[in-house]
């Protein structure tokens, strides 16, 4: 049988290796996808370190995936061999939990990964569930594409269903992998958009992605600052460091809320008062499903809004993961397996 290049883990803290696998054949109701790109994203690391439970070892990581696909399974309708799809985190729901019967598949019981629960992007090719699939549209490329499968639709997503309306002050905190398409998506929406970051010198970034505020967390009080521009509707949090999001509560205009789509280690600090005083709130967000990823790559080629992105070619995927694990990258990393 014909065969494929993939990037697989062995087990937990075990070293990537490239290896040889026979080209996956679709099951029914699945479809194989030829994988163009994929980014790198830190989740990735719960396949690498085994923190997520029950993977099924070796594994192949990866959910930021664009490709084209190569072939269907049987049972398959609505998809052509050809099209340019992606998979992003959701790669499938199990059907019968009282989630998924309710529609609600992003809080499935029994969650389906891509690159978690089946092999994913750090492939040539790979086979996912006909549900995780998004279209992508004409003008986006695949390293384009990519991150916004897991970073694009996290941010997208979660501003869109955060109760902002346009012209509302929308404050996002961080400024990294997530906060910087977080921040072009706030613009495009019309929001009055804040940019949050340590340090003078990301000031000139948050301008060029289109901030109309920005807030030196390191020499300016977060809070103080916020409540001068009448307080945020939003925050948006994308850090991971929970004292940062601590010192940005206060921010928080009433009836307004927090919204949390970085995984800080350490719990947060929130006193009763502060949400009881001014109906405020805090809530977290999950990404979204396919149709929402379709929706995320469909709004960022309409206005423009595009990742940052570092490229390795998928035989450097262990060095692109460290790089990406060791802070250095600014943005987002993206394997490219073939365009």
């Amino acid at each position: 049988m014909a065969k494929m290049r993939a990037v697989q883990v062995t087990g937990p803290n075990k070293p990537f290796q490239l290896v040889e696998k026979e080209i996956p054949v679709p099951k029914r109701g699945e479809v194989r996808v030829k994988v163009q790109a994929c980014g790198v994203c830190h989740s990735d690391s719960m396949v690498k370190e085994g923190t997520y439970p029950g993977i099924d070892y070796p594994r192949v990581p990866g959910h930021e995936v664009a490709g084209v696909i190569d072939a269907l399974g049987e049972d398959v309708r609505g998809w052509k061999v050809g099209q340019r799809v992606g998979i992003g985190w959701y790669g499938g729901h199990c059907k019968e939990c009282n989630s998924c019967r309710r529609g609600d598949f992003m809080t499935c019981a029994n969650p389906i990964v891509c690159g978690i629960s089946y092999d994913g992007g750090y492939a040539e090719y790979t086979v996912v569930p006909k549900e995780a699939l998004a279209l992508i549209p004409d003008g986006l490329s695949p390293v384009d594409a990519a991150p916004l499968m897991c970073a694009g639709i996290t941010t997208f997503n979660a501003l869109r269903n955060s109760g902002a309306r346009a012209g509302d002050t929308v404050a996002v905190l961080g400024i990294g992998g997530l906060g910087h398409l977080a921040i072009q998506y706030a613009v495009k929406m019309g929001y009055r958009t804040v940019a949050i970051a340590r340090g003078k010198d990301k000031k000139e970034l948050a301008q060029k992605l289109g901030a109309h505020a920005y807030i030196d967390s390191e020499s300016q009080n977060v809070s103080e600052e916020l409540k001068k521009l009448g307080g945020a509707k939003v925050i948006l949090s994308t850090v991971t460091h929970a004292p940062a999001i601590n010192a940005a509560l206060d921010g928080v205009a009433n009836n307004g809320k927090l919204v949390v789509v970085g995984i800080a280690p350490e719990p947060l600090a929130v006193s009763s008062l502060q949400l009881i005083g001014g109906r405020r709130s805090v809530s977290g967000w999950p990404a979204g499903t396919s149709i929402d990823s379709q929706d995320t790559l469909d709004f960022s080629q309409l206005t423009g809004v595009r990742s940052m992105n570092q490229t390795f070619p998928l035989e450097k995927a262990a060095e692109a993961y460290d790089f990406m694990m060791s802070g250095k990258a600014r943005f987002r990393v993206v394997l490219v397996t073939g365009l």
